[in-house]
């Protein structure tokens, strides 16, 4: 991606994400849960918003389009570059008025995440990178942690998997576990060096990862599914093995640590 195409399709995230804060700041999160019971979807009906929207400013001839919230159109097969957006990740957390939750964009070329954003509405961040360009954080550079080991680092762990009790086994782990909404926040938060690593054992869907991948990527970070050293995104079935992600220093050493986890020639 050259840099003026890639200044262009930054402009476009940014925008769209811009556009998604305004239509998100329409619901009150945490105050959905009552019009649950009174029959109504406020969550549903953010989603359709911010998803119609995405794909209105995002969408150009040519490009496939891969959502959470749009019918899948295998078009984006034969697509070199294709979007692949979530455009409310976090619901639970939406839902419960707890500020994670998030909207995520991704540009794909040839199967690799190669710009992303991210935007809390609710914490007010924005995370915008590119492959080349690197990551800003809030308008200003932003990189993944250089932090050398696992003792004492800042591990972010979805609440839900720790809720499942799929975590206990790093109960004794040299790291503090933070657990967390949202796939898409937590790698937003890796590559901006908020945090040192994050992982889930547990599949996801391309869209909950390939913004956070590439930002992760983008700010010199380190990203690898389970079965691959290299995230592939617009796939048949959108749904990937777990993923893991740190700042550069401490890939061996997590590797390591979930070896049990990974296929045999991952941890060599």
């Amino acid at each position: 991606m050259g840099s003026n195409s890639n200044s262009d399709v930054l402009q476009r995230i940014q925008s769209a994400l811009e556009a998604a804060r305004q239509i998100l700041g329409r619901f009150t999160a945490g105050a959905i849960e009552a019009e649950y019971k009174a029959g109504h979807d406020p969550v549903t009906e953010a989603d359709k918003c911010v998803d119609a929207m995405l794909r209105k400013e995002l969408l150009r001839e040519g490009e496939g389009w891969l959502s959470e919230e749009s019918v899948d159109d295998l078009a984006r097969l034969n697509a070199n570059r294709v979007w692949i957006v979530d455009p409310l990740d976090g619901t639970r957390e939406f839902v419960a008025g707890i500020p994670e939750f998030c909207v995520s964009v991704a540009m794909v070329a040839d199967g690799r995440p190669i710009a992303g954003g991210i935007c809390n509405p609710a914490t007010d961040e924005m995370f915008l990178g590119s492959i080349g360009s690197g990551v800003t954080y809030n308008g200003n550079p932003a990189q993944a942690s250089r932090r050398r080991s696992l003792s004492g680092a800042s591990v972010l762990a979805s609440r839900s998997e720790i809720k499942r009790g799929e975590w206990k086994q790093f109960d004794n782990a040299p790291f503090t576990i933070r657990p967390m909404g949202s796939v898409a926040y937590k790698l937003a938060l890796v590559s901006a060096g908020l945090a040192d690593a994050t992982f889930t054992l547990t599949p996801k869907h391309e869209w909950d990862v390939a913004a956070g991948a590439a930002l992760v990527e983008s700010a010199g970070g380190f990203v690898r599914t389970l079965e691959s050293s290299l995230l592939r995104c617009n796939n048949k079935s959108p749904l990937i093995s777990g993923l893991l992600a740190c700042g550069p220093n401490l890939e061996k050493e997590l590797l390591a640590l979930l070896g049990d986890h990974l296929p045999a020639a991952a941890r060599r």
